[in-house]
């Protein structure tokens, strides 16, 4: 029987299982809906599924080099027990590799490839949850390149609670590029340089400046001159070349990388479940809901 558009629709809405699993189900089955069913159920897909509500705001971050590539994902998960967990830490290193080997342009297309030969990186992930008992998703992930003559900087903070990854041009010392990686990771710069910062939010940022300093009283011939002062300590607070290395207080990151001769071509600093509006659970109950699991 062949298998339709409308018919792996009807089995999604009624598993909530991946488009290309309930593919596979209603092939394997011959069309049937209730051995598709049973088919994703058995599979531990389907129960998987029932987890898709529920609030992925802890997990991980991760990076993996392999020569010229690199990666940062974050892969979520319910609580930070699963995070520590053995398998979860497995899968969060499967995914790396395959983003790193196959390099999609979106979760979307990486999770509707073959991470094994029949099986998805959507199914994988799903058996995953079906075994570990969370919900689990693979969140977001960057691939970045570069040359012989560059450098990677990968730093996880607090076991990838925060992960940043620096792409260095000009010096082939990983090292220089890892102690820029942990200033970026402690002072959350948003921009490299001043010149990427939109003409938008310079002028939005004077605007805000402007009416700091008229609420403060001062005489309006000299609020500009404080403007341009303030909007220097803004651009110190979002430019990591303009703010104060971590390691030398003497120094400004651009001196740094300008002293091994180098430049930060760019940057990614991922947190976990940053932007993810995460649910206040009590402690003890979350505790008991893990021992309850066992």
């Amino acid at each position: 029987m062949a298998v339709t558009a409308q018919m792996v629709k009807e089995l999604r809405e009624k598993t909530g299982a991946g488009m290309m699993d309930c593919k596979k189900a209603l092939t394997e089955t011959n069309g049937d809906m209730e051995k598709a069913v049973d088919f994703l159920r058995e599979k531990g897909i389907a129960s998987a599924a029932k987890k898709s509500d529920r609030i992925a705001a802890e997990g991980t971050t991760y990076i993996s080099v392999n020569g010229n590539d690199a990666v940062i994902l974050e892969v979520n998960s319910e609580t930070d027990f699963v995070a520590k967990n053995e398998g979860f830490q497995v899968l969060v290193k499967e995914l790396a590799d395959h983003l790193l080997q196959n390099k999609p342009a979106s979760v979307e297309e990486a999770t509707a490839q073959n991470i094994v030969e029949g099986t998805t990186v959507e199914s994988h992930i799903n058996a995953a949850i079906a075994k570990i008992g969370e919900k689990l998703s693979l969140r977001r992930f960057e691939i970045k390149t570069k040359t012989d003559n560059d450098a990677f900087g990968a730093y996880l903070h607090m076991g990838g609670r925060i992960g940043v990854l620096t792409v260095l041009e000009g010096t082939t010392e990983d090292s220089v590029a890892k102690d820029v990686a942990m200033h970026i990771a402690a002072l959350n710069p948003k921009y490299v340089s001043r010149d990427q910062v939109s003409q938008e939010e310079v002028e939005h940022e004077k605007e805000v400046l402007t009416q700091q300093a008229l609420n403060e009283g001062k005489p309006e011939k000299i609020v500009a001159k404080m403007v341009e002062g303030r909007l220097g300590k803004y651009f110190e607070d979002v430019c990591v070349l303009d703010q104060t290395f971590v390691k030398n207080p003497d120094q400004k990151v651009r001196q740094f990388v300008e002293s091994k001769g180098a430049t930060i071509r760019e940057f990614v600093r991922y947190e976990v479940g940053e932007g993810i509006e995460k649910r206040e659970d009590n402690f003890a109950e979350e505790v008991m809901n893990q021992v309850n699991k066992k």
